[in-house]
């Protein structure tokens, strides 16, 4: 005799099958989240650790190559190599005849028209970067691109020469990076009161920007400080104001 289930009992059975189904699906939303960012991770430095062993390596004379007498490659050779010629190079231009030939070449270069514009913008960025002369120094909030409108900043440092010069105010430059990509934003020029310094790292605000608010940090402030406001309450509109009373005159 054919059994037939009744809607009562195929109810709790269809339920329990998508509960199921649904914990399967958040682990494996879960072993993505894990994995994903390891993976990536992983990924490039191969790629680095690859392209810097390919062009490094050929360039090793044979003899003091290991990889041409052992039965595998060794990885990260040509890194260990590039490392330690940087180290050289940098020992040797610390010395004066080093320095002597920097500048020699540093003259030959500032002859040449296109190339000394190059060599200069990129000499001048890297030793902002590696003396922290522009590094980003602390996370700040600021009314950018309009009044209301409150925009993710990172302090470069105070302004100095002719911005300075013209306002009376300590001004600093704050660069103002675009989402997903932070290479990419905005360097504006804002007076000290106008700018909400944050509590939040650097680190913790480049995850805010290029996760596109995502990834928040947690407010990691103590109690009392949270309690104050430092930003103050949205402006109200002057002009949508006087439009809609005009409006409702007519």
């Amino acid at each position: 005799m054919k059994q037939e289930h009744s809607p009562a009992t195929a109810g709790p059975v269809r339920a329990r099958g998508a509960g199921f189904m649904g914990r399967l699906r958040g682990y494996m939303i879960a072993g993505v989240l894990v994995t994903l960012p390891i993976w990536v991770t992983a990924y490039f430095a191969w790629m680095v650790l690859d392209y810097v062993d390919s062009t490094i390596t050929p360039l090793i004379p044979e003899r003091y190559n290991p990889n041409s007498y052992l039965p595998f490659a060794v990885p990260g050779l040509g890194l260990i190599v590039l490392l330690w010629g940087l180290v050289v190079i940098g020992w040797l231009a610390a010395s004066l005849f080093g320095r002597f030939l920097v500048r020699l070449g540093e003259g030959i270069v500032a002859r040449m028209p296109f190339v000394r514009g190059v060599y200069g913008s990129t000499k001048q960025i890297v030793e902002s970067v590696l003396a922290q002369k522009a590094a980003f120094r602390e996370v700040v909030l600021i009314e950018f691109p309009r009044t209301d409108c409150w925009s993710l900043g990172f302090v470069t440092g105070k302004t100095e020469g002719e911005i300075q010069e013209l306002t009376e105010d300590e001004v600093l430059n704050v660069y103002v990076p675009t989402t997903p990509n932070p290479t990419s934003g905005y360097l504006v020029f804002l007076a000290r009161s106008e700018v909400v310094p944050l509590s939040m790292s650097v680190e913790d605000g480049m995850k805010l920007v290029v996760s596109g608010g995502i990834l928040s940090p947690p407010d990691r402030r103590p109690i009392e400080q949270r309690k104050v406001k430092r930003v103050p309450a949205a402006k109200p509109h002057v002009a949508a104001a006087s439009r809609q009373q005009g409006g409702t005159g007519e």
